[in-house]
């Protein structure tokens, strides 16, 4: 036989450090995603966002006969209000889920990180080869999911109520505007893990990403040509949209550009306040 056919020295190889930490990635956040099931998050905030987008349509069609039931009219008054277009139903469902579907996200995501610091968690789970970066990431990864899941679920079911109650609206105009008002809570998302890891107190960063969100939205909406790349500028986006299409496609492109720096930079900042703060060391 010959010396080339004879078996060579087994060698191990390693698994390089890229793979190692993408596993270890990975498994956190699975732990993420199995939190968020035990603690049945993974169930009622999607429900919540589904009722949200139901009842714009069924109370946008049965307004007049509510009213008329109210009990509170005088006898022979007639109410005639004319239906709104189906794509402004759309419409009116994304600004719900801009107030209260807000409101849950934020609520689910204040204690992510300083409910961990508080309690010590953060300090078991660090103490592990686990990155700073791979620790806030997998949370920032799982409420992302929740967040996608949870929009997705109430807008296609408002879409579907609308289209059986009012019209229908053409399906690449309702994904189209999903994917837009899906960054802009995505956006809210990553600023609320941000307070989260900077501050101590759940409420204090609740409070902190509510008002950081409401300015956003504010500010673009008073200032649409000064500030329309902002992130807030996204939900106003969104409903264009699905109602009346895009109309400075420039500055549209600018502010889906400015969130995605933006959320890459709150992660990494929420990172290093990780790593100054004495709470996890």
């Amino acid at each position: 036989m010959s010396s080339e056919a004879k078996a060579s020295p087994s060698v191990s190889v390693a698994n390089p450090p890229l793979s190692s930490s993408m596993t270890r990635y990975r498994v956190m956040v699975e732990k993420e995603l199995l939190e968020l099931v035990r603690s049945f998050k993974l169930l009622w905030v999607p429900l919540v966002f589904i009722l949200l987008g139901i009842m714009q349509p069924v109370s946008t069609y049965y307004m007049p006969a509510i009213l008329e039931h109210a009990g509170s009219l005088p006898d022979g008054t007639v109410i005639d209000i004319p239906l709104p277009q189906a794509a402004e139903v759309l419409a009116q469902t994304l600004q719900q889920f801009g107030t209260l579907g807000i409101l849950v996200l934020v609520l689910v995501c204040m204690g992510t990180v300083s409910g961990e610091r508080n309690s010590g968690a953060a300090s078991l789970i660090l103490v592990k080869p686990v990155s700073l970066l791979s620790y806030v990431g997998s949370k920032w990864t799982a409420m992302l999911m929740l967040a996608w899941g949870s929009l997705a679920a109430g807008y296609l079911a408002s879409w579907y109520y609308t289209g059986l109650l009012i019209g229908a609206v053409p399906l690449n105009k309702v994904i189209g505007s999903l994917l837009i008002y899906g960054l802009w809570l995505s956006f809210v998302v990553t600023t609320a893990i941000l307070f989260s890891s900077l501050l101590r107190s759940p409420a204090a960063a609740a409070f902190s990403s509510l008002v950081s969100s409401i300015v956003l939205s504010l500010l673009a909406g008073l200032f649409p040509k000064a500030l329309g790349w902002s992130p807030g500028a996204l939900s106003g986006f969104a409903s264009q949209a699905v109602a009346t299409g895009i109309s400075d496609s420039g500055e549209f492109s600018l502010a889906i550009l400015v969130v995605f720096i933006g959320m890459i930079a709150a992660v990494c900042a929420a990172a290093g306040a990780l790593r100054r703060s004495s709470a996890v060391e």
